[in-house]
């Protein structure tokens, strides 16, 4: 369920009080929710999961993405977020899209090049070409 992103980072669908015990098993520090809250009857609350995560050792941060796009606040927040951590960091959302596409953006707006965020998503099963116009804008920024 939980694919690697890189060797700190993992994606997931929506996760559940099972997946937070795994994630714990895994030596996951920080758990970063990027599904916003109602978006569908079937998922489990941030509140839950951040009680879950906590209880087991983890922090919890929620970074809410919907599908009207990413906000520049949203990119410097995960950017914030991965930093905040040496240890492995599991973000999710309803397929684990969102939470590829924004730890990609935030890498590339430190300088990470667009092209190996690509052969990593894709790796993991993700396609990072519908940000990709954004990525080589974000990471030309640090040139």
């Amino acid at each position: 369920m939980f694919r690697q992103l890189s060797q700190q980072v993992y994606a997931s669908p929506q996760i559940g009080l099972d997946e937070v015990a795994e994630a714990a098993r895994l030596g996951v520090g920080l758990i970063i929710n990027n599904r916003p809250e109602g978006e569908s009857d079937d998922q489990v609350p941030g509140d839950e999961i951040a009680a879950a995560a906590r209880a087991a050792g983890m922090d919890y941060v929620a970074i809410p993405v919907t599908h009207a796009g990413f906000s520049e606040s949203q990119v410097k927040a995960m950017a914030a977020a991965l930093a905040s951590t040496r240890s492995p960091i599991l973000a999710y959302c309803r397929s684990g899209t969102r939470s590829t596409l924004l730890w990609a953006l935030a890498r590339a707006s430190e300088g990470a090049s667009p092209a190996e965020l690509s052969e990593a998503a894709a790796a993991a099963g993700y396609d990072l070409g519908p940000i990709r116009a954004l990525l080589d804008m974000l990471a030309a920024r640090r040139d």
